[in-house]
């Protein structure tokens, strides 16, 4: 039996494979066929099947197990852009349980970028909180947000712990959120930040910087995200007008 199309054979088995695994065919943590298996369904050669299956560890849809094959991955987690919510709030409307690790929460005076981010003076106190958000018991994110120190103060008080900064704001403090702008770029992890994340120095990590406003256009919180890029992806629908 051959369900491949003609060349690349390898690109073919690897999409078979993945709609397979998306699809639910192939389960979370369920072995894939063997090696020779596969050769022997798809009629290719062994440098096909390992070129497939490398391919799909690279893209975290299966994890290999010396001597024992390939199984599927858990799904990476998803979060819509196209809607303005916290990570825990995020998460827990797809079912996962999130927790944060808090580094630390310090008064330091603002730098020119963050003074014109938040629109305040260079040197104005901000507080800022570093945390490295944990998602099943796993850190997938670590993160740098800074708010003025009036609002600082006052989260220093609150459970930052299992509580998002967004819902505090807006539940706790009555502060309607508004929008955010994002800026979304590809980077290298830092050996601190790999040990942190629990990856590898040069791991591919997104970095996203966030600008938050209140309903009323006032800047509310800026903030540096560090995911990596093997636990997590964002999606967005985008429309034409």
């Amino acid at each position: 039996m051959n369900d491949l199309a003609p060349a690349p054979l390898y690109s073919q088995l690897r999409e078979v494979l993945r709609t397979r695994i998306l699809d639910g065919s192939y389960q979370q943590h369920e072995r894939l066929p063997s090696e020779a298996e596969l050769m022997r369904d798809f009629g290719v050669s062994r440098v096909t099947v390992r070129q497939a299956l490398n391919d799909l560890a690279k893209e975290g849809l299966i994890f290999k197990l010396a001597g024992k094959g390939s199984y599927v991955s858990k799904p990476r987690p998803v979060q819509n852009l196209s809607r303005l919510q916290g990570f825990g709030e995020a998460m827990s409307r797809l079912g996962y349980k999130t927790v944060n690790q808090l580094l630390g929460l310090k008064t330091v005076p603002a730098s020119a970028e963050l003074a014109e981010r938040l629109q305040v003076a260079e040197g104005t106190p901000l507080t800022e909180i570093r945390r490295v958000r944990m998602l099943d018991r796993e850190p997938v994110s670590l993160d740098r947000s800074y708010v003025r120190v009036e609002i600082g103060e006052r989260l220093a008080k609150e459970d930052l712990v299992t509580r998002d900064i967004f819902l505090i704001l807006e539940n706790d403090y009555g502060i309607p959120l508004g929008h955010a702008d994002l800026s979304i770029n590809a980077m290298a992890a830092a050996p601190e930040q790999a040990e942190l994340l629990q990856s590898t120095p040069g791991a591919p990590l997104l970095y996203i910087e966030r600008m938050t406003y209140a309903k009323d256009g006032t800047p509310l919180e800026f903030d540096q995200l560090h995911y990596r890029g093997d636990a997590f992806r964002y999606q967005a629908r985008i429309e034409r007008e």
